[in-house]
């Protein structure tokens, strides 16, 4: 195989460089408008304003986003995204379906927290996105739920698990972490790594034999 020129290499180093700079300035982008859209409502904020808080102009940020809706699309994908990567990490472990279960748990209830704002703004902001955005992602979120009820099946047969309806139970575990966006205050009297344990524990004794 023919060495690489150190021409080529060069241009290959600066396409990186102009990549990683170009993903920096749409996360900057994207942050500060989610600050917005939670504080002020999708509708109430404007680009304007975005512009304004990053002290740059609109058209910059035309230049990395086709217009609003896009930005709402990326902030409202960014949650379930996460989610889904955090859950198919844990089941790739394969470990037993508790401890998969209590991997999934942490992991997934972690980036809720982390990710607050994101997923308080899909939650409330979700008739606005475009229906086949919108479609997309209740996809996602139901491929999340029908692997947390294939992996709650797969623990009641080993008799691990105890439940009734795994797809029920799903559902269940699923909303316990997702509103947590909904209640924890950053700063409060809960710190992250309670909220986790506590759900991790209510979780545990929806799921538990002999309960």
């Amino acid at each position: 195989m023919a060495a690489r020129k150190p021409d080529s290499i060069a241009k290959a180093a600066r396409r990186d460089v102009k990549s990683e700079i170009s993903a920096y300035k749409r996360r900057l982008i994207l942050e500060e408008a989610c600050h917005l859209f939670y504080a002020q409502g999708y509708e109430g904020a404007t680009l304007e304003a975005v512009a304004e808080r990053l002290n740059v102009t609109k058209p910059f940020i035309y230049s990395y986003y086709r217009n609003k809706a896009e930005i709402l699309r990326e902030i409202s994908e960014r949650g379930i995204r996460l989610s889904l990567a955090a859950l198919d990490d844990a089941l790739a472990t394969g470990g037993t379906p508790t401890a998969r279960l209590k991997l999934i748990v942490d992991q997934v209830t972690s980036l809720i927290i982390e990710n607050q704002e994101y997923i308080v703004v899909y939650q409330r902001e979700e008739k606005n996105l475009e229906p086949a955005v919108a479609r997309d992602i209740r996809k996602m979120r139901k491929a999340f739920d029908d692997k947390i009820e294939a992996l709650l099946a797969e623990g009641a047969a080993r008799g691990e698990f105890a439940v009734e309806d795994a797809a029920f139970t799903a559902l269940s575990i699923s909303g316990l972490m997702s509103w947590t966006a909904n209640w924890y205050v950053p700063g409060g009297r809960r710190p992250p790594s309670e909220v986790v344990v506590l759900t991790l524990h209510m979780v545990m004794k929806m799921v538990a034999p002999g309960k």
